[in-house]
């Protein structure tokens, strides 16, 4: 085996090429504060067939709130949570604060039956589920 085959070790989780736009450095949930900084009032999110909106700070203000309720059920960073939903507000909301919280949120195929949800809470190790109606 020549050395030219073996890989140098990665020193980075990520690569960095050439981009017209530069990259966005922060994690999810400090850029969404940084864009509810610049524009709290403007309408963030719409759910029409929920009859939902949202401005920034109201989705900001509802997003750390279930963000502070996941970390009091014992909840920590790097923990995973499934979400098995349709496309709702209340996803968009999951995916804001498990990631202000540092959780992983874990996206389980709404048309999975039971017994499908079940091995794919254990595969990934799940530590809670959130379902919607």
């Amino acid at each position: 085996m020549s050395t030219a085959s073996i890989a140098a070790p990665l020193t980075q989780s990520l690569a960095v090429g050439a981009t017209d736009v530069a990259l966005i450095e922060l994690t999810i949930g400090a850029h969404f504060d940084s864009v509810v900084a610049q524009r709290p009032d403007h309408e963030a999110l719409v759910s029409v067939h929920q009859g939902l909106r949202f401005t920034y700070r109201s989705l900001q203000a509802q997003a750390n709130r279930l963000a502070s309720a996941l970390l009091r059920q014992g909840l920590q960073p790097g923990d995973r949570v499934g979400i098995w939903s349709h496309n709702n507000a209340e996803w968009v909301l999951m995916q804001l604060a498990t990631a202000k919280a540092g959780l992983v949120l874990v996206n389980i195929n709404p048309a999975y039956r039971t017994s499908e949800v079940e091995y794919a809470l254990n595969k990934v190790g799940c530590r809670l589920l959130v379902t919607m109606a």
